[in-house]
């Protein structure tokens, strides 16, 4: 299963790559993948499936973008 994942912010650093496409070893979860590309799981970010909100406990599906960013604010 193939997924794009693009990572945003300090998360590029932490994960090793800006975006990258991915052959998974199965199916798994929003959160699981977060978990695989190397996010810490205490931090909490934003994830998104295809341009929109994704749960942790999401599935994500052959040919998805991905993307995940870290909790930011400003105005």
């Amino acid at each position: 299963m193939k997924v794009t994942v693009k990572l945003i912010g300090p998360l590029i650093y932490e994960g090793g790559f800006s975006e990258r496409e991915l052959e998974l070893p199965g199916p798994m979860t929003a959160a699981e993948l977060s978990a695989y590309v190397k996010i810490d799981q205490k931090r909490p970010t934003i994830i998104t499936r295809n341009g929109k909100a994704a749960a942790p406990a999401d599935v994500v599906k052959d040919g998805d973008r991905v993307v995940i960013s870290h909790i930011y604010s400003g105005g």
